[in-house]
């Protein structure tokens, strides 16, 4: 058996959820139970702080120090453009191979891109936008009512002008 990890390390653990469910106590007990947290707690907490992303899934950050979890939501680019779409809210389990079929506006793309600018691998920011907008084609929307990939042409013709941040 290994041996029990230090309680006063500073763990991360990162775990996939649905937004505003319970986790799985069977997916959460063997990453936080060995740390000595509890998974039912963990998964109602998760609930709780993910409720806004409600049907979505999001990347969660659990700190782990001293049998106390700080919980950080990390949504990834999918989930914040499908929440730029103001669509309602869906049950999983009866609404299944949904069509996102909405337009997102200039402003919310460059909102999601500001957001994302961190975790993007581009040198600049423009290069961020182009991810988010790449991403929208996988989503299936439309971005100022024109197709994601008419969009990048723009983009790189200069058409529209994306700021520096």
């Amino acid at each position: 058996m290994p041996p029990k990890p230090d309680a006063s390390v500073k763990l991360d653990v990162y775990v996939k959820c649905v937004g505003g469910e319970a986790a799985a106590t069977t997916a959460l007990a063997p990453k936080v139970g060995p740390l000595g947290l509890p998974p039912k707690k963990i998964a109602d907490d998760i609930a709780a702080q993910t409720k806004d992303y409600k049907g979505l899934k999001v990347m969660v950050k659990l700190e782990v120090q001293n049998r106390q979890a700080a919980i950080t939501v990390i949504p990834s680019a999918p989930c914040l453009i499908i929440k730029a779409l103001k669509e309602p809210p869906r049950d999983r389990k009866k609404v299944k191979n949904i069509k996102h079929n909405g337009s997102i506006t200039y402003d919310s793309l460059l909102e999601i891109a500001r957001f994302m600018r961190a975790r993007s691998s581009a040198r600049e920011f423009k290069g961020t936008v182009k991810e988010i907008v790449g991403s929208c084609v996988s989503v299936g929307c439309l971005v100022d009512g024109q197709t994601p990939k008419a969009y990048i042409e723009k983009i790189n013709s200069g058409e529209i002008s994306i700021p520096n941040a």
